[in-house]
């Protein structure tokens, strides 16, 4: 009896639920139809109407800024264009871009234009071959004038406007969209850097330019014009099929702009920050209907340079004078170079390249005449870096240095110049060839004081070149200086490997030449400095900087060591090639031929007789060509060294000229307030410096 009633109760229940599934059915099949039948044509419609796509937030990339804090590079808030594909034919595509480009243009503001052909039809593509390759990538005739081409392209797009001015600026924004591609999620930068003005237009009348998105981005900015800007360097945009490729695969954008030159190059991992995502509703006529942000951007770290921008600004002008002086001169002086560095750690303090250039042109695209006065006079290889000069007589230091360490002389022994040296092709000292004599007995204090040739071909002649090449490579003459910038050289220290490589032999002619600094060897500004540097502190090796500090938003400090290891994988490593040790007896004697140098009887006591604080160094001239280029290297003060200072001009080596430049950087030096840690202390001394013959 029990059994039956348990029975009865559950086949209720179950007939309950089948009930219940069966009207959930037909309620959920009613609303089903609603949806799809009676309400269907409207949601397609509001889902036809509206599209969601993403838009990118770029980040602001980080500051630049020198030891003091002054910012030499950061962003600000601009505005720029993008367009995005909607369903409208050509003709109104083409009408909305010429409204577009107008518009802007009222507003005195620039819309992108990479099409190669200027408004007069001229190419501005660089070659001939260069010119027919893009030729033959758009299937136009070889032969076809540029005007042709304007026309192949104006046929292609389906542009009806007879003004050809007009067609070529619907051609502009046409060619971005062929070359760069746009779709309806995917948006194409046609202007940056746009007014205010233009901006708010653009967004009152946003139903009538289809597609466009009015965009606030950060803008580069640098503020002090061409201020350090071999070191700073400067952005440009991805360009390329390639490249685009691979900064795709690396996180950027196809708009996006990265370091082109200087640290804006090699920091490019720790300045260009995280892009953030914008979420956009836009109607398929290409009206923007709501937008909000999904992932805010990350700002990149900031940079601080070692350099300290007062004394780089009047290093710069007082390089710049001196070019323009030598010109008076009627001397060929075009470039000149200079490099200020703290002794005991490396940091580079000034650094100039001259001619140099404002990076600011580079943003937002530079134009061809801008280009053409940079190309011209070389602006962007960076003489302090790149550079490779013959030292001259300011080699001289690395071969009294191995004449002492190897004992083929000591400080108080004398070798009498008579002018002319007998071995074996009777080389003579400059001495000879102006006043037909020699310097008499000197020992190796003095030989550096009057920068005596025929002293060091007898040192060349007793080392022997491999010796003085050990040497040389103790300074780090022959390898990168590990600076965080691109393209340093290695420099050359001459030697018989050197020769072989180009196919010649080596005789004691050229261990002569070269241990006055000539023959194959060829150095960098900073290298001369960093060596110097190596003298004056004792002979600790040091590494070259201009990175004080890497900090991200904050205020958290990169780790140095993590900083060098990305520098070292990017440029390679810099080490010193020698296993040599060097008494510090040795380099006190090397010192003190230096300082006597700017003493009286010294070739650049003219320069530093006046000077108030005292100075080591050396002079060297080096025949370039139809130019005498003219060095002077040293260090300051004397007795507990601060700064090293390397200075070549071309076709400088006339009235000392690379001296008295020189003293003019250490007076700016004295009489500014260097904010450094121990780079500069308070003492006096008296001056000196020597000018090479």
């Amino acid at each position: 009896m029990k059994d039956n009633k348990i029975k009865a109760n559950f086949k209720l229940r179950y007939n309950i639920i089948i009930v219940l599934v069966y009207i959930i059915g037909i309620i959920l099949l009613g609303q089903l139809f609603f949806l799809q039948i009676i309400k269907g044509s409207e949601y397609r419609e509001t889902s036809n109407a509206r599209l969601t796509r993403e838009s990118v937030i770029e980040a602001a990339r980080g500051s630049i800024s020198d030891r003091n804090g002054k910012i030499l590079a950061t962003t600000q808030t601009g505005y720029s264009i993008e367009l995005y594909k909607t369903k409208i034919d050509d003709e109104t595509l083409n009408n909305t871009i010429l409204k577009i480009v107008n518009l802007l243009e009222k507003n005195g503001d620039a819309y992108i234009n990479n099409f190669p052909i200027t408004s007069d039809y001229k190419f501005t593509i660089s070659s001939e071959e260069k010119i027919l390759e893009w030729k033959r990538q758009y299937n136009i005739s070889d032969k076809a004038s540029a005007k042709d081409c304007v026309y192949r392209f104006r046929d292609k797009y389906s542009i009806n406007n007879t003004d050809m001015k007009e067609v070529l600026k619907i051609i502009a924004i046409r060619y971005e969209i062929t070359t760069k591609g746009y779709s309806s999620t995917r948006s194409i930068k046609i202007a940056e850097n746009i007014s205010k003005t233009s901006a708010i237009q653009f967004n009152e009348q946003n139903a009538d330019f289809p597609g466009i998105n009015v965009i606030t981005q950060p803008v580069r900015t640098y503020t002090s014009g061409s201020l350090a800007a071999n070191i700073i360097g400067y952005i440009g945009k991805i360009s390329g099929t390639k490249e685009l490729e691979e900064k795709l695969q690396e996180g950027y954008e196809a708009n996006d702009y990265i370091g082109r030159a200087g640290v804006e190059a090699t920091l490019e991992k720790y300045l260009r920050g995280k892009n953030g995502i914008k979420q956009i509703d836009m109607s398929v006529d290409g009206t923007i209907e709501d937008e909000y942000v999904q992932e805010e951007a990350v700002s990149g770290n900031n940079v601080t340079l070692t350099i300290d921008s007062q004394l780089q600004g009047k290093t710069e002008d007082i390089i710049k004078d001196a070019i323009k002086s030598l010109k008076k001169l009627k001397k060929k002086s075009t470039f000149g170079s200079a490099v200020v560095m703290n002794v005991k750690s490396g940091e580079i303090l000034a650094m100039v390249s001259y001619p140099t250039y404002k990076p600011e042109v580079f943003v937002g695209g530079i134009s061809q005449s801008e280009w053409k006065k940079i190309d011209d006079s070389k602006a962007l290889y960076d003489r302090s870096v790149q550079g490779s000069y013959a030292p001259g007589s300011t080699f001289k230091m690395v071969t009294a240095t191995a004449a002492l360490e190897s004992k083929v002389i000591t400080q108080s022994q004398y070798v009498n110049d008579r002018g002319v040296y007998p071995y074996p092709h009777y080389p003579v000292c400059w001495y000879y060839t102006q006043y037909h004599r020699g310097h008499g007995n000197l020992n190796i204090k003095q030989a550096l004081q009057k920068s005596c040739n025929y002293f060091f071909y007898e040192m060349g002649r007793r080392l022997g070149i491999d010796t003085i090449e050990k040497y040389a490579k103790f300074f780090g003459l022959n390898q990168k200086t590990g600076v965080e910038l691109p393209n340093e050289t290695s420099g050359i220290v001459a030697s018989k490997s050197v020769a072989e490589s180009k196919g010649k032999s080596w005789y004691l002619s050229d261990t002569l030449s070269a241990a006055i600094g000539q023959t194959y060897n060829s150095f960098s500004p900073l290298q001369m400095a960093r060596y110097i540097s190596i003298i004056a502190n004792g002979g600790n090796y040091i590494n070259a900087t201009v990175i004080k500090s890497i900090k991200d938003t904050d205020g958290n400090e990169i780790p140095k060591t993590e900083i060098r290891q990305y520098i070292s994988n990017l440029l390679g490593e810099a080490k010193q090639d020698s296993n040599l040790k060097v008494n510090k007896e040795t380099l006190s004697v090397v010192k003190a031929g230096m300082r006597l140098v700017t003493s009286p009887g010294g070739t650049a006591y003219s320069a530093f007789s006046d000077f108030k604080k005292s100075v080591a160094g050396k002079t060297g001239s080096a025949q370039a060509g139809e130019v005498t280029n003219g060095w002077f290297v040293g260090f300051t003060p004397y007795k507990n060294p601060e700064i090293a200072v390397a200075v070549i001009l071309e076709d400088g080596a006339t009235d000392s000229y690379a001296a008295k430049t020189a003293r003019k950087i250490l007076d700016v030096y004295y009489n500014i307030d260097i904010k450094a840690d121990n780079v500069k202390e308070n003492t006096s001394a008296s001056a000196y410096t020597e000018t090479q013959r």
